[in-house]
């Protein structure tokens, strides 16, 4: 095996989460992040069993409920309150690991901590941005913008974990063009306050055009009762909206939706008073990319969301980007340090991604609330009446199964990467 290191663009989730992996297995690293100092940046994710278990796999299991809350409900609610399907969820529906809704940030940062614990400050290079790549026979050339100068780095492999807007995808599809946008604009925040129903569920309202999607991310204060409630409004515009953007990071102005939530009237939480209260709150077109063919180019392949950037209806995308770097690790396990290992890994994972990102556009879990707007304009008596609980819990069922992590098979599957596997 060979002992240079190899390169991993981008220091978010998915590379992180690999340079660990990589650290378990044996392979040295070195990854390259574009921003200068990493801060606890962000607002609300949910991290699922199967991605959950990989974490702990890794020895990090202490550290999430650090960063976050075991989520033990999920539910979907007319603007009003009334039920359209809930389920449990994580230990609580009977998986043998947990999920977790965690602050992306903190997440980013407790996984960059362990880096840095078990590899050392060298690891990462923070202010490097990935801006392109070199096939070289029998290694790979990163170039790379750091400080404002340009360099190379040689490696033996290069994976791109440079996210939505990737130098590296860039390269290989040149042609892909700009995100595409959903219509929809996620205005996202997140501020303290009361949990509600279980104190740690996850409630999507609403109707398809006009939602709103709250969960408490923190631990609750035994004096006030209260925790960090993240939420995210989203409200869905004509295509030629001025907001067809794809910058995920803007400050926004509430007077740009609030009226929208003046009449909700939910009984346990107030979106109105959470949009009112939140000091800061960013917007975020919802954008994906169609699936590609390929993720590979020699000794380059593509993760996380530069791979297969999706539409965050179930709660999935973080999610996906962590198994996607312990299959590569398992991978290297399988195959040695190599293209090999790199495409056992995209013909795994590539077709499943595929799946993801198109269900996500409207065949997703949410679909539920599409089915009942359409049959009864989402205004019930008893919502059994208009859509069984059977269809309900098939299609909550189906889409478990797309995503790698319905109970039965969840809690059977071995160890992606077995206790104490080395490579070489």
């Amino acid at each position: 095996m060979s002992e240079d290191p190899i390169l991993i663009a981008g220091g978010g989730i998915a590379g992180l989460t690999l340079a660990l992996t990589c650290h378990q297995i044996g392979v040295p690293v070195r990854v390259f992040e574009s921003t200068r100092a990493l801060r606890p940046l962000g607002v609300g994710i949910n991290i699922q069993p199967n991605a959950v278990r990989e974490l702990i796999d890794l020895g990090l299991g202490e550290r999430l409920p650090e960063v976050g809350v075991a989520t033990k409900e999920y539910g979907f609610y007319t603007k009003d309150g009334k039920e359209i399907w809930s389920e449990p969820r994580g230990l609580e529906a009977g998986y043998a690991w947990p999920q977790y809704s965690v602050h992306r940030g903190q997440l980013q940062m407790m996984l960059f901590d362990a880096v840095v614990e078990r590899l050392g400050p060298d690891a990462v290079q923070l202010g490097a941005r990935a801006t392109g790549y070199v096939n070289d026979g029998g290694s790979i050339r990163l170039r790379l913008d750091a400080d404002g100068q340009s360099t190379e780095i040689s490696g033996p492999l290069l994976v791109a974990a440079d996210g939505l807007h990737s130098a590296i995808r860039a390269q290989m599809v040149p042609d892909e063009g700009p995100p595409i946008w959903s219509r929809a604009i996620l205005w996202r925040g997140a501020t303290r306050a009361k949990p509600f129903r279980s104190g740690a569920s996850m409630a999507i309202m609403g109707t398809p055009f006009l939602r709103f999607v709250t969960y408490p991310i923190s631990a609750t204060d035994p004096d006030t009762g209260e925790a960090l409630i993240n939420w995210i409004a989203e409200t869905t515009y004509d295509p030629d909206h001025e907001w067809n953007r794809e910058d995920w990071n803007r400050l926004a102005d509430k007077a740009d939706f609030i009226d929208s939530y003046r009449d909700w009237d939910p009984p346990w939480i107030d979106p109105l008073d959470l949009i009112e209260r939140t000091e800061e709150v960013f917007e975020y077109p919802m954008v994906d990319r169609d699936p590609i063919d390929s993720w590979t180019d020699g000794r380059v392949t593509l993760m996380g969301d530069a791979a297969h950037i999706m539409y965050p209806v179930g709660s999935n995308g973080a999610s996906q980007a962590i198994i996607d770097a312990r299959k590569i690790g398992r991978g290297f396990v399988d195959h040695g340090v190599n293209p090999e290992a790199m495409a056992a890994y995209e013909d795994e994972i590539r077709p499943v991604a595929g799946r993801l990102i198109l269900a996500g556009r409207g065949a997703g879990p949410d679909s539920v609330v599409n089915i009942v707007q359409d049959r009864c304009g989402g205004e019930f008596e008893d919502i059994n009446d208009v859509m069984p609980y059977e269809e309900r819990a098939a299609l909550a069922d189906k889409y478990k199964k797309l995503a790698g992590f319905d109970i039965e098979t969840l809690n059977a599957r071995p160890p992606i990467i077995e206790p104490g596997s080395r490579v070489g």
